[in-house]
Formats: structure tokens, sequence, C-alpha cells
């Protein structure tokens, strides 16, 4: 197979000043593409600024022959957000590629998480993949192309302990990006999840002596195809994590249809409704929204049918 480049593409990384995000940075522009490196150069609670991070990659990019910028507008406003995607249009002319991967920490059981803490990280993770998204993406539907990779998380499609603010907003993030891969269909525009694992300043206080090798580079190349223009998929989910690649889906049981039901009755069938020995997916994109509305009348229209 031929090199995937990015030859002629502008690719917004934000959060791109360390771990994950400068990887992502380097892989694009060692490919062709010219790179906003977006970092404000916070700490892990997201506090205080430092143009290093981002100005360090733009640094590290050009030393290797490529093109890059930085930008250290924060993802947390509207305006942060505007100016992040304006730094693309202003110094390129286009955008092309989009990867919200910018996050930020604040540890709390629900008894003791302030609300504070619980917005501050809902800022960046969530409503700044809003904020991007939001200012990039008619851009690209006027060019009639984009790529979007939206970064959630494991603690996203199953929790953790003490982090309900990133849990709530990491999930969110895939709502998100399902409404931008139907809305974009039509017009050339993808948006995909990546769901990162890997050994960063984020796993500060963890103990990861017994982790096999997961550094960023294991990562980064499924979100450089998932930003390729050879990407064939839009509104999905993909895991990556100490060389493990694979799909995660949204997935239903096959349920059990009753013309009325009691809570007793929904006592007698619980494990008949929870068995999912035989899954059934609905694909976000052309019609899942649709495409789940239609089996359950169908099994209702059966049901009644038979009755």
């Amino acid at each position: 197979m031929a090199d995937l480049r990015f030859d002629g593409r502008v690719a917004v990384i934000t959060g791109g000043g360390r771990g994950l995000g400068r990887q992502y940075a380097l892989l694009l522009a060692a490919r062709g593409a010219k790179v906003v490196v977006n970092d404000p150069g916070v700490n892990l609670s997201g506090t205080g600024t430092d143009a290093g991070p981002a100005e360090d990659v733009v640094a590290e990019i050009k030393a290797a022959g490529g093109d890059a910028v930085a930008c250290t507008a924060s993802v947390a406003t509207p305006a942060g957000g505007q100016a992040i995607i304006e730094s693309a249009l202003d110094n390129y002319g286009r955008i092309d590629v989009l990867i919200h991967n910018a996050g930020n920490v604040r540890r709390g059981s629900l008894k003791d998480m302030t609300f504070d803490d619980f917005d501050a990280v809902l800022d960046v993770h969530l409503r700044g993949a809003f904020h991007v998204v939001r200012s990039a993406f008619p851009h690209m539907c006027r060019a009639g192309y984009g790529r979007i990779v939206l970064t959630s998380s494991i603690g996203g499609l199953y929790g953790n302990h003490g982090v309900a603010n990133y849990a709530a907003a990491k999930a969110g993030i895939i709502g998100l990006s399902n409404v931008a891969a139907l809305e974009g269909a039509a017009e050339g525009v993808t948006c995909n999840v990546i769901v990162p694992g890997a050994v960063t300043r984020m796993a500060e206080g963890l103990d990861t002596s017994a982790y096999p090798p997961m550094g960023p580079e294991l990562v980064a190349p499924a979100v450089g195809w998932l930003a390729h223009e050879s990407c064939s998929v839009t509104g999905e989910i993909f895991v990556a994590i100490a060389g493990r690649v694979a799909r995660a889906v949204i997935a239903e049981t096959p349920g059990v249809y009753r013309p009325s039901w009691t809570v007793e009755g929904i006592a007698e069938e619980i494990d008949a409704i929870r068995d999912a020995s035989s899954p059934v997916i609905f694909p976000v994109v052309p019609s899942g929204h649709s495409d789940h509305i239609g089996y359950s009348f169908a099994m209702s229209q059966q049901g009644a049918h038979h009755g």
C-alpha cells in the first residue's frame, strides 16, 4: 500500500503540545500536513498558561522540514474555540482535519466533587469539543470535505471511581460525534471517536509499573487513519491501547415484546430482557436513530399480528 499522506491538508490539533496530541501533530506533519498545534500549556487541573509546549512542538516540526504554527487559545470558551479554527484559516486558508484532544483532570468522589470542578472538566472536554467543532464544521461543509476526530475515554464508556466529571464529558462526546457524523454525511465530512489508552501526563499518580508498552505512538496511527481522506467510516468509536486497536459499539439486546407490562411482568422477564447473547447494533450513519425506532415498532406490529 502507498503511504497515506496529508500533502495540502491543514490539521488542527487541540492539546497538541504534549502527550497524545504532540504525537498526532508530529505524525501528520511528517506526512505532509500543515498543523496548527493548539495548547495553552495549562497544568493538569486546567490552570496556568505556558506557550512553551505548543511552540516546542512547532519547532520540532519545522526542524524536520514540516510546516506548523502554535495557537495558545483555550478550547474552554466559545471565543477560544473560534480563535483556534481561525488560526488555521488565517495561516493556511482552510481546515481539513480537526482532532480534539485537549483535556484536564480534577478528581473527586461523587460525595465530594465541587460544582466548579465538574464544570471545569466539562468546559475543556465536552464544551471544548463543541466550541471547535461548531467553528470548523461550516467551513468543512462548504468545502465538501472534513475529517473530525473527537477523544472519548474508557472512563466515558465504562466510568471509573472519582471522575464523574471526566466520565460524563467523555460520554457526551460520543453523542456530539454521532450528530456531526450524521449532519456531515452528505457533505463529505466524517466524524469518529478515538478512545485512547496511553501513559502520558494524565496518568500522573497511577502505578503504571506493571503496564505493557503503551506510549502515544501506539495510538497515533489509528487517529492518523481516521483523519485521512481514505477513512471509510463515520459515526464510529475506535479503541487504541497498548497495541490493541478495536471498534467499540453501542449494542442492545433483542428485548421482549408484550402488549402491556406490569412491574411484576418486568421482574419475571428480566433475564430475557437482559439476554445479550444476540446483540442488536444500529450503525449511527445513515439512520441508526430511525432504525432503532423501526426495530421496536416492527416487534410491536409483529406481536400484535401474532396476537
